[in-house]
Parts: C-alpha cells; sequence; structure tokens
C-alpha cells in the first residue's frame, strides 16, 4: 500500500483548501458551528451540496459515466480529509451514498435516468424506510406488506426512526412481497414519492434537544397506499435482501478518522480554554492521557481506513471490513462526545431547548453558555445511536466472527 501523496495530489490539495476557503461561507459556518449531529438544516444543506455539485465533486465515489468526480484514491482521501478539517457540513447519505449505488447496480435503464440525475443536484431529497418497530437489527423480520394489486402494490405498516423524512421527497423501501420460504426471501426493495396518498409523517423527539430546524427521525405510516410496480420495483420481486445487503456496505463502510481527528481538535481547544485546579484542562494529566489514548485509537483507524479504500481502488469490494469500520467508528464518535462534555464541564446543564435555540438563531438574548460549549449536550445525546443504527454494533461484531473469524 502507497500512501505517499504525488505532485498531482499535492496540487489537487490546494485547489479543495481554496475552494472551501471560497465556498464554505462564514453563515455555514456559523449554522454548522451548532449542529448536533453534522447536519445543518435543509435549506443550508441544500446549498451547500448544490455548490459541490456545481465544483463536480458531491459524489467523488461515483463512476464517471454517472455524473461522479473520477477521484483517484489519494484524492478521496485528501478531499475528505480537507473536508474535515475545514468542519464542513455533512451530505446528506440517503440517495447520494445509499440509493444510488443501489440504482447503479440492480436498477433498470429508466430508474437511472431518472433518478440519478436529481440526487445528483441535490433538486430530489430521499429517506431510508428500512427499521420497524420490532425489527431493526434483525431487519429480515420486517413485516410491511406489499400486496400485489393488478399493476400497483398496495402498501400497509410503518417504518421507524427514518432520518429527515419530514423533508423527503421520495424514499427507498424494504417490504414484505412474500411469506413463503426463508424470511430473507420475501422481501423487496421498492421506490416512490412521499406525497402519495395514506402515507403520513409524525416526529419522534429525542433527547438531544430542538425539534424544529434540526429535527431528525420520525415514524413514517403507510395506510393502503397503493405503489405502481412499473418504475418502483428495483430489481426483480422478493431479491430486496440481496440489494439491501449490498447498500449496507456503504451506509457502515465510511471513512471516519477524518472527521473524528476534525472533532477531537475541537475538543482539544475547548480543554485549553477550560481550567481545572486552576490550570487549563489540557494540561490536567488524567484528561491529557484520555486524549493521548483517543488520537492512537483514531490514527490506528486511519490507518485501517487508508489500507481498506486503497483496496477499493484497486477494486476491490467491501465486505465484512465495513462492519469494522463501523464499530471502531461510531464507537470512537460516543467516546468523543463524551470528552467534550467532561471538557465543557457544568457549562452542559443550562442545556434546555430555547437556550441552544438562541445559540442556533442568532438572537440578541444572553446566552447561558460560551457559544462552544452549546453544543455539547445535544451532540453526546445524540450520538447515543450511533452504535445502533445501519445494523447494532453486537450485529456487526456477529458478521465479523462469522466472515472474518470463520466462527
Amino acid at each position: 500500500m502507497d500512501l505517499s501523496f504525488t505532485a498531482e495530489d499535492l496540487s489537487f490539495q490546494k485547489e479543495v483548501r481554496a475552494w472551501i476557503a471560497e465556498n464554505y461561507t462564514t453563515e455555514l459556518r456559523a449554522r454548522n458551528a451548532m449542529s448536533k449531529n453534522g447536519y445543518i438544516d435543509k435549506n443550508g444543506m441544500i446549498e451547500w451540496q448544490k455548490r459541490l455539485h456545481a465544483k463536480g465533486w458531491i459524489a467523488p465515489n461515483w463512476p464517471t459515466e454517472f455524473g461522479g468526480g473520477g477521484f483517484s484514491a489519494g484524492q478521496k482521501y485528501i478531499f475528505n480529509m480537507e473536508m474535515a478539517a475545514a468542519g464542513t457540513p455533512t451530505t446528506s447519505p440517503m440517495g447520494l451514498a445509499m440509493c444510488a449505488p443501489v440504482l447503479m447496480a440492480f436498477g433498470s435503464d429508466e430508474q437511472k435516468a431518472k433518478h440519478l440525475p436529481p440526487i445528483l443536484s441535490s433538486d430530489v431529497w430521499w429517506c431510508q424506510g428500512y427499521s420497524e418497530p420490532g425489527s431493526g437489527s434483525d431487519l429480515a423480520s420486517l413485516q410491511m406488506s406489499a400486496v400485489r394489486d393488478g399493476d400497483d402494490y398496495i402498501l400497509n405498516g410503518s417504518k421507524i426512526w427514518t432520518t429527515h423524512a419530514q423533508w423527503a421527497d421520495w424514499m427507498f423501501c424494504l417490504v414484505r412481497t412474500s411469506k413463503e420460504g426463508k424470511r430473507q426471501e420475501g422481501i423487496s426493495f421498492i421506490i416512490f414519492p412521499m406525497d402519495l396518498p395514506g402515507i403520513s409523517v409524525t416526529s419522534l423527539p429525542t433527547l438531544d434537544g430542538p425539534t424544529d430546524n434540526q429535527q431528525e427521525i420520525n415514524q413514517v405510516f403507510f395506510e393502503d397506499v397503493r405503489v405502481p410496480i412499473e418504475g418502483s420495483l428495483v430489481g426483480e420481486e422478493n431479491m430486496g435482501w440481496t440489494y439491501a445487503k449490498y447498500l449496507l456496505q456503504f451506509e457502515r463502510g465510511n471513512a471516519y478518522a477524518p472527521r473524528l481527528k476534525n472533532a477531537l481538535a475541537k475538543t482539544k481547544k475547548i480543554a485549553a480554554i477550560e481550567m481545572s485546579g486552576g490550570e487549563p484542562l489540557i494540561d490536567d494529566p488524567d484528561f491529557a492521557a484520555k486524549i493521548t489514548a483517543m488520537e492512537m485509537k483514531i490514527e490506528s483507524l486511519d490507518a485501517v481506513e487508508l489500507r481498506i479504500f486503497s483496496a477499493l481502488s484497486a477494486g476491490q469490494a467491501v465486505g465484512p471490513e465495513s462492519s469494522m469500520l463501523k464499530c471502531a467508528g461510531s464507537e470512537l464518535q460516543q467516546d468523543i462526545s463524551e470528552l467534550t462534555l467532561e471538557a465543557v464541564g457544568g457549562y452542559a446543564a443550562p442545556f434546555v431547548q430555547d437556550t441552544f435555540a438562541i445559540a442556533r438563531e442568532g438572537t440578541n438574548a444572553q446566552m447561558a453558555t460560551p457559544d462552544y460549549a452549546a453544543p455539547a449536550a445535544p451532540s453526546y445525546f445524540n450520538y447515543r445511536k450511533t452504535s445502533i443504527y445501519a445494523g447494532s454494533n453486537e450485529i456487526q461484531r456477529n458478521i465479523m466472527a462469522k466472515m472474518v473469524l470463520g466462527l
């Protein structure tokens, strides 16, 4: 594995830095500074994603034939590293990183032509319909039904933990089309617009705070929703489990290290400001030891990610390694949020929705905490989810035990 950067890579790095300096506006920076999870409000996210699209950088992992960036392995790493170092907003993965790869691999030519361009341009917003009440990590137990009625499916059931469903124009969804044979053999992958009659979205308030522009998860209900089979069914009926596993490689197999480095750097800055026993917290031996341990874990993860993504650039597919990245990356996210909470100390206590709203809305009201402390508690609570979504880490360890260790 050769990790040295070429002259072309270093030139690209300068280009990325210059572009970020020009396009990551003061307003976007202010919005993102108050983010509890890397996302900002929908308008801000669309603005940022359209800027990336105009540059041709919105989908660095897409094939060039579909509008991808055509980056080399080194350029992909540099791009992610520079975006993370600048603290840019997270792009919505639902269309770009999850649904699109499935459509490219298994969708019809008509589906690709219809859906890929507006996904790329952020003109259409997507959400994911996987988990259900009682069917999360055991996704094969899902019960939402799609019953054939002539040329249509009739959908009944619900999906839960649906990120940004309140913003979504379309959903990609797993449904049960057969109860014969193994549970996995009766699942289909379908796509449909969210404005169909019979679909309703209910927000799910969470401990991490405000439910307006940063409202994140929802439950979606389906009552006799009629969906035309043609154009909605992706690939073959009852093959959805295969497509779902393919998609989860992309949901789980992301690079964590660059943004983890940025998050830890913010924590260190806070610890350099906050005092403990008359000295900056960063100088406290116990806290410094925690920081050092975290840095070593992140550097180790970074090396593993580089090895895996180097293999990807050589044409190898992501396999059980995606489970390893998901476990390590998600748990480090949680660990850093805990360190940040420890660093802000008592400033985390005034975490109430109206206080956090003041920080986000930029009003003239007096903040009860420094600006850097406002997102600490919301982020801590929000990141409790990371070891659960995309398949709980317990499930990921089962996958690694079977696929990697052969147990």
